[in-house]
């Protein structure tokens, strides 16, 4: 996550203090944290779910962002670095994605039904967007003005990638359309070496997922993708999810 202190937080409730050097490691020290719990009581805290997944499956683990009533990130529960590693060019990267998908639900859950699934991105930063150095796909609302600039243009989105014809929140991105009867066999890690231009970079790219529609439960994904050396794709995700009614937060 870009905000590193998010993290920092989190890190004090469930481990010791760490060296400065050592931040970019904050997400991976509480994943353990997790895995520990886990394995050892069959609770997730500090996580909302942990899946140790199996010898042939790798596991994963949603941690919500603490303070952000609805800003969750899905995680392996191996030591994977970013969207740059070699692995997830292959069934990983599926699996993880799946597993982003099927933690939608997180969000929609925080806003009490003001919300459906259609209205959750996903989002992966870059080495140089990211703070932390473990693979971490964020999920929250999107950006009204990124739903509206795509309904635009979504008759200008193919199946390949083409570069939008507008900047979204600043950025230029390439866009492609997957259809809903390939999104659970589709590994957006795979499709960006496919990203127009000089061969890509990995560690320089970013990427997001969102749903055509908000409303339709079946509907075709965008995956927008562009290169950067501090590429955020985050940044078209809404942490205050102004487009919906806003989180409820528990009564202290």
């Amino acid at each position: 996550m870009r905000r590193a202190v998010v993290f920092a937080v989190l890190l004090g409730i469930v481990w010791p203090p760490v060296a400065a050097e050592a931040t970019r490691q904050v997400l991976w020290v509480a994943l353990q944290a997790c895995v520990l719990a886990k394995k050892t009581t069959g609770r997730t805290f500090p996580c909302l779910a942990v899946d140790l997944g199996t010898s042939d499956r790798p596991g994963t683990a949603v941690l919500r962002a603490p303070g952000q009533p609805t800003h969750t990130v899905v995680m392996p529960t191996e030591h994977i670095i970013g969207l740059e590693a070699p692995e997830l060019q292959g069934q990983n990267g599926n699996i993880y994605w799946r597993a982003a998908l099927a933690a939608r639900h997180y969000v929609t859950d925080a806003l009490h039904g003001a919300a459906s699934i259609g209205d959750v991105g996903l989002a992966v930063n870059s080495e140089g967007g990211r703070s932390q150095d473990q693979l971490h796909i964020h999920l929250d609302c999107v950006q009204p003005s990124v739903r509206l600039a795509l309904q635009a243009y979504a008759r200008s989105i193919h199946h390949t990638w083409a570069a939008m014809p507008i900047a979204l929140q600043g950025s230029r991105f390439f866009a492609m359309r997957v259809e809903a009867a390939e999104i659970e066999s589709f590994n957006p890690f795979a499709a960006l070496v496919r990203l127009p231009g000089r061969q890509p970079d990995l560690s320089q790219t970013s990427f997001a997922a969102i749903s055509e529609s908000a409303d339709d439960p079946n509907a075709a994904v965008f995956l927008l993708a562009y290169r950067a050396a501090a590429a955020y794709a985050e940044k078209l995700l809404d942490p205050t999810c102004s487009g919906t009614a806003k989180p409820v937060t528990a009564a202290r």
